[in-house]
């Protein structure tokens, strides 16, 4: 794959325009009863017609076989190499939430959880619990939470959902999980994977102690799960690499985040679709490059509802037209990762990709699906190499070499 320095070579400012629509979540599995996944079962006229006017296939966002983090299949949609340029779940969700994020300064990504009288978890998102009441907890652990030497904080975001930030000095990232990502199980205890980061990990386990003090007896979140320990990275910027003028829509502070770390601009934006097609027509001759996050096709996979997750592509199927009458030069759509309501979780299965541009090899794939994208002309490839497909359909890269 050719790497940063010789696109940056490549790469030309024009006036064309670029959207990356991901469909979080989007690849699924067969319903037993009926055969079809959840992108097959949905009415999806408009997503099969800009299938129609280009070129599909399905996309791997790590490697074949690997489970893709939000984080790492992101970072490949955007053109970057997933394991080399790494993100920690903390410093995405903290930089999405505006929390200023120093030099040294530890921050993980939290989930509020449900854990029976044994101790062991039975709800992982605490039946994801409204806002309001995780900005209370989140008062509650800011005034009862004390570590000598360090601050610490705790920041609500949505729904089960936090960040707690530790500054101090000699603090290290290196700390695994705490979230054993299954219900049945007792939260992990925090673990050094590093010598230097013993020290952190003592620290962390102390505070993961008095917040289950503080949180007994509430319900339903009467626990917290923390994972992502990570500090702030100093990658290459889109700006740099791809000379974009890029812009996130984005209502998830995740996502806002892992914008932020690669140089987008943050576009505020209201909760549903149409606030998103609003902002992205509002701001459309301001910017080159749109990233529009939909998260609802991973959050009704994640909860292994097979019905809402079709709902929620018919839901986009139906703005597609909008952002089509914006006469983008690409539209790319894909998903980030496989969340299948079989499995209520995240997969290793490559997610379908079409991409529709005037001067794009059409191929025969009329249906934006699963098993249709399988037999695109795209073929199977890394979810990195969309964004040098992108700038090409959109005239945005020269020719390499004599």
């Amino acid at each position: 794959m050719i790497n940063f320095d010789e696109m940056h070579t490549l790469a030309q400012v024009t006036p064309t325009k670029i959207v990356l629509l991901v469909m979080d979540g989007i690849g699924g599995l067969p319903h037993p009863e009926t055969g079809k996944t959840e992108l097959e079962t949905a009415q999806r006229p408009n997503l099969d017609g800009a299938a129609s006017d280009g070129i599909c296939g399905l996309a791997y966002t790590v490697s074949p076989g690997i489970t893709p983090g939000s984080a790492p299949g992101h970072m490949a949609l955007f053109g970057y190499d997933p394991l080399k340029y790494v993100l920690g779940r903390g410093i995405v969700e903290a930089l999405g939430l505006d929390i200023e994020v120093r030099g040294g300064d530890v921050v993980a990504r939290g989930n509020f959880c449900t854990v029976d009288s044994t101790g062991r978890i039975t709800d992982r998102r605490a039946g994801r619990l409204s806002t309001d009441i995780n900005q209370g907890l989140c008062r509650l652990l800011n005034e009862g939470v004390h570590v000598d030497g360090i601050e610490v904080g705790f920041f609500a975001g949505k729904e089960h959902r936090f960040v707690i930030r530790f500054r101090g000095k000699g603090l290290a990232e290196q700390i695994a999980d705490t979230d054993p990502q299954h219900e049945g199980m007792e939260p992990l205890p925090a673990r050094a994977l590093e010598e230097a980061a013993t020290a952190t990990a003592a620290i962390v386990n102390s505070v993961i102690a008095q917040a289950r003090t503080l949180l007994s007896g509430r319900q339903p979140a009467n626990m917290l799960l923390l994972r992502g320990f990570s500090q702030h990275p100093d990658y290459p910027s889109l700006r740099d690499i791809f000379h974009l003028t890029p812009a996130c829509i984005a209502t998830y502070p995740m996502y806002r985040g892992v914008s932020r770390v690669v140089g987008m601009d943050i576009l505020p934006t209201g909760e549903t679709l149409d606030d998103q097609v609003e902002v992205l027509r509002k701001n459309w001759d301001s910017y080159d490059f749109f990233f529009v996050h939909f998260k609802k096709t991973d959050a009704r996979g994640e909860d292994g509802d097979f019905d809402a997750k079709v709902r929620a592509v018919e839901e986009l199927d139906a703005h597609v037209p909008s952002i089509l009458a914006l006469n983008p030069d690409v539209l790319v759509v894909t998903g980030d990762h496989s969340t299948p309501a079989a499995l209520a979780m995240h997969s290793w299965h490559p997610v379908p990709v079409l991409l529709r541009a005037k001067y794009c090899r059409r191929d025969d794939v009329t249906e934006f699906t699963e098993r249709a994208c399988l037999r695109g002309g795209l073929g199977q490839l890394h979810a990195a190499e969309l964004m040098p497909l992108a700038m090409a359909n959109a005239l945005k890269l020269n020719k390499y070499g004599a």
